[in-house]
């Protein structure tokens, strides 16, 4: 059963311009041979006098004085040290190192005569590929030998693998899962050999298959003058591995092929080839133009220059090129100039960006674009370079960080472009000076193999990359432009966030900042942006439709950065059932195609909702639906619960239920109440019930800002305040304010009088005349409901002819359309010469025979 082959992607092109067709179709089976070809599956059964076949598989070759010929590779430009530096938002990780993890297993296998002659030499031992389980192949120089090595990360050990008896130049070379077979292409000569071998009909690339289980035959799988990669392909565990091995062959004569390698036992434990002959093998492409290979997930992309959909990128005059497909040193020395840097990253998340860049026509200018396939848009960017007295760079490098494509320039800028919301400007984070300095890295040799990890070509060295959190915050506390200070706080709340202690010193930051930020409200960025990273989790197919943003749009610029935004035609999937990526990037051309340009969050929409919510509640004939008493049941429960959720140990089983409706506002209520808690700490406020007839300190007063612009926040987003919010909130505000600008605050809305407030009020403060205008003031603005309560429990005679006005006004309102049965005569017993009094007493004393009213307000009345 053949496997099918890796996921790849076609980027098929029209003359002088590219275009991106997302396919997977099958690759036709081909038996013709490439050009050039000279020998292809044929067998070699004889040795040959330059290589040389090692006892046992695994085994080194045995090494004597001076068989090594290695040198320290040159240190970095920056002479950094392993390790990550304090103010760089980039922070590496060492994971391998040729210098530390294979020279002193190399300086072992000989005596200690060979020490000088191996310090001393001007070899150096170089990576040639890393394959999907992580391991590293390796070469190094013996005395006229040429050795391949294997590094495992994992049991951090080294193996040999084979030894050329020759001194051999390594273009390209892969090992199968099983380690049975090691695929090798090399130059035969150098360009001074070559020249003296002219009347010699001997090829210039050589590839071959070599059986290392043990080490046995040799077969010649190319004998051309062009170069050729080579590649196995990895099963996606090692539970289920292939029944054969497949080989990707990528020639500079612009083709791809595979092979097909089918393997027997023989003697319990020697694995051969089986085929005698030529081996089976696929055409995968024809006049291809740039190939690139993703080692983790096993797809490959490839661009041809037959147009299917516009990415607008120069494909004239560029050279072939091809990335992730191992590395050899001399490529980067024949690179052309004109030499186009291509490169596609993906992500779990369904991402897909096309990254180009060239090297620049203006010196003091670098354009490179970013194509976001999976949203439809691609966005061009030319950066203003200042420094001059760094060294010029030819080009910029494309780091894959997952969230974000990072597009480094050592020395002058790093610029982190958001790959799941990349739509403003304004959720980028653009680096100069010492933020944007990446340590241990060369300038020109820098290589991202997949996800968060870095290759240094030119030092063998291999870094996991990381977002430094403490850099970040102190980025956001130093950022000046509101532009820097979304950026920081969106990359620390959505992709970085991974401690409360991170989110506390996020909401230390708003809480200072709070009337800085001039073009958006930090308060509500925080709070849309961490629910949404909170229900992300829990929607994994829905999370496309959830808001992540208070704002609709960005006028902002970024200083030294122009930026061109081009729509492009989305990717069409020709596969059916897709899985995993696939799945994901189809989900996100669905949206793209018919949602996004509705999913801005809009609190318009959710507000008017909620007042039709609201009407309906307050309705004498409103429709008792299923759904309208869904949503107050479960808002009594949260509220009337909330108290419970902020304990470690949850106690109230309601929060274990999955009640999706009841959780997201519970979510909301505990967001804001860890604010609150957050200022509590950080002014050092006591817990205990503040007493009213005490002014407030500084503290309180800074809280209580704080509070309004909480509550500003809430209210512009239509959202839900926890219980007892608005209550301290108007206390700080008596405590803090003067009486004129706290009434003020109330007549326009920013303080809402509570019923606990006003009662709080009446036994905090005593009658005197100051505290006597300033009860009169609230009970005057409290609403009527609450007015009624609060009104008994004041023992005033101001109070008293205000309960008295408002019982006859209330009485006056019943009894205006009654029909009155008893006489005029028998309802007036003594006549007066007020005439408005005697229909006063008439209408109370028939109220008083109904027994609608007491005797205690007739009397206070009159």
């Amino acid at each position: 059963m053949t496997p099918p082959p890796p996921s790849r992607l076609p980027l098929g092109a029209a003359p002088g311009r590219a275009g991106l067709f997302p396919a997977l179709p099958l690759w036709s089976r081909s038996e013709s041979s490439g050009p050039n070809e000279e020998h292809c599956g044929s067998a070699a059964q004889s040795p040959r006098p330059w290589l040389h076949r090692s006892r046992e598989a695994g085994a080194p070759a045995p090494l004597g004085p001076g068989l090594l010929r290695v040198c320290p590779a040159p240190p970095p430009a920056d002479g950094g040290q392993a390790g990550g530096a304090s103010g760089m938002l980039l922070q590496l990780s060492a994971e391998f190192d040729l210098q530390s993890d294979v020279v002193p297993w190399l300086l072992a296998q000989g005596p200690a005569a060979a020490l000088d002659t191996f310090e001393k030499s001007a070899a150096t031992p170089y990576v040639v590929n890393v394959e999907r389980n992580g391991k590293i192949i390796y070469t190094w120089k013996g005395s006229g030998s040429t050795c391949i090595g294997l590094y495992d990360p994992l049991n951090k050990q080294n193996e040999h693998l084979y030894t050329f008896e020759k001194d051999l130049h390594i273009i390209s070379c892969s090992i199968n899962n099983e380690k049975t077979l090691l695929a090798v292409s090399f130059l035969q000569s150098t360009k001074e050999e070559r020249v003296n071998q002219l009347l010699q009909p001997v090829s210039k690339c050589l590839t071959l298959l070599i059986e290392i289980h043990p080490v046995n035959n040799v077969r010649v799988l190319k004998a051309v003058d062009t170069c050729i990669r080579v590649q196995f392909l990895y099963p996606a565990t090692n539970r289920n591995p292939f029944p054969e091995s497949h080989l990707l062959l990528i020639s500079e004569d612009k083709y791809i092929e595979q092979f097909h390698i089918h393997v027997v036992t023989e003697d319990h434990h020697k694995v051969v080839i089986q085929n005698s002959g030529q081996l089976p093998r696929d055409r995968v492409a024809d006049d291809l133009i740039w190939a690139q290979w993703d080692m983790t997930e096993q797809r490959l992309f490839y661009i041809v220059p037959k147009l299917e959909a516009s990415l607008d990128i120069p494909l004239r005059d560029i050279g072939l090129k091809f990335v992730n497909f191992g590395y050899d040193y001399s490529q980067d020395q024949e690179m052309e100039p004109r030499s186009l840097n291509l490169q596609v990253f993906t992500s779990k998340t369904g991402s897909f960006c096309l990254c180009c860049s060239q090297a620049p026509d203006i010196p003091k200018e670098v354009t490179y674009s970013v194509s976001f396939l999976h949203k439809g848009y691609s966005k061009t960017f030319t950066v203003a370079v200042q420094r001059t007295d760094y060294p010029q760079v030819k080009e910029a490098a494309f780091l894959n960080l997952d969230y974000y494509v990072a597009v480094y320039l050592p020395g002058h800028f790093l610029h982190l472009l958001n790959t799941q919301h990349p739509d403003l400007m304004c959720y980028n984070l653009f680096l100069t000076g010492e933020d944007a300095r990446i340590s241990m890295l060369h300038q020109s040799s820098i290589q991202s193999l997949f996800k968060s990890a870095v290759w240094d070509r030119c030092s063998g060295r291999m870094f996991t990359v990381r977002i430094n959190e403490s850099s970040l915050m102190q980025f956001l506390w130093n950022s000046k432009l509101d532009s820097d200070r979304l950026a920081a706080l969106h990359c620390a709340l959505l992709h970085v966030r991974s401690t409360t202690d991170l989110e506390m010193q996020i909401i230390e930051w708003i809480s200072e900042n709070l009337s800085v930020c001039s073009t958006f409200d930090p308060l509500q960025e925080f709070i849309i942006a961490s629910l949404y990273w909170a229900m992300c989790p829990e929607t994994s197919k829905l999370d496309k439709l959830l808001p992540y943003t208070s704002l609709l749009y960005w006028n902002g610029i970024i200083p030294g950065v122009t930026c061109i935004t081009d729509i492009i035609s989305l990717p069409e999937l020709k596969v059916q059932n897709c899985k995993g990526f696939w799945e994901k990037l189809n989900l996100n051309l669905e949206c793209a195609k018919y949602a996004e340009p509705h999913l801005h969050y809009n609190n318009n929409v959710l507000r008017r909702e909620w007042y039709k919510l609201l009407s309906e509640e307050k309705a004498e004939e409103r429709r008792t639906t299923t759904y309208l008493r869904n949503i107050f049941e479960n808002a009594k429960k949260v509220l009337s619960n909330l108290a419970a959720w902020n304990l470690e140990e949850r106690l109230v089983p309601l929060f274990q239920e999955e009640d999706y409706q009841q959780r997201l506002l519970i979510g909301l209520l505990d967001l804001i109440c860890r604010i609150m808690e957050a200022v509590w700490r950080k002014y050092s406020l006591q817990s205990c019930v503040l007493c009213l007839d005490e002014r407030g300190s500084a503290a309180e007063c800074a809280a209580f800002h704080i509070m309004s612009r909480i509550l500003e926040a809430a209210n512009g987003m239509c959202m839900p305040l926890p219980p007892g919010f608005h209550t301290l909130h108007i206390g700080l505000g008596v405590r803090c304010l003067p009486l004129h600008t706290l009434l003020h605050y109330i007549d326009n809305g920013v303080l809402q009088l509570t019923e606990t407030c006003a009662i709080k009020l009446l036994k905090d403060l005593d009658n005197t005349e100051k505290n006597e205008k300033l009860k009169f003031s609230i009970f005057t603005r409290l609403p009527e409901a609450i007015g009624h309560k609060v009104s008994q429990l004041w023992n005033h005679p101001v109070n008293s002819n205000f309960i008295a006005r408002n019982s006859v006004k209330l009485l006056l309102d019943k009894l205006r359309n009654r029909q009155h049965n008893r006489p005029v005569g028998d309802r007036l017993s003594v006549h007066v010469e007020f005439l408005p009094l005697n229909y006063l007493v008439d209408m109370l004393a028939e109220a008083e025979d109904q027994g609608n009213i007491i005797i205690y307000y007739y009397s206070a009345c009159l």
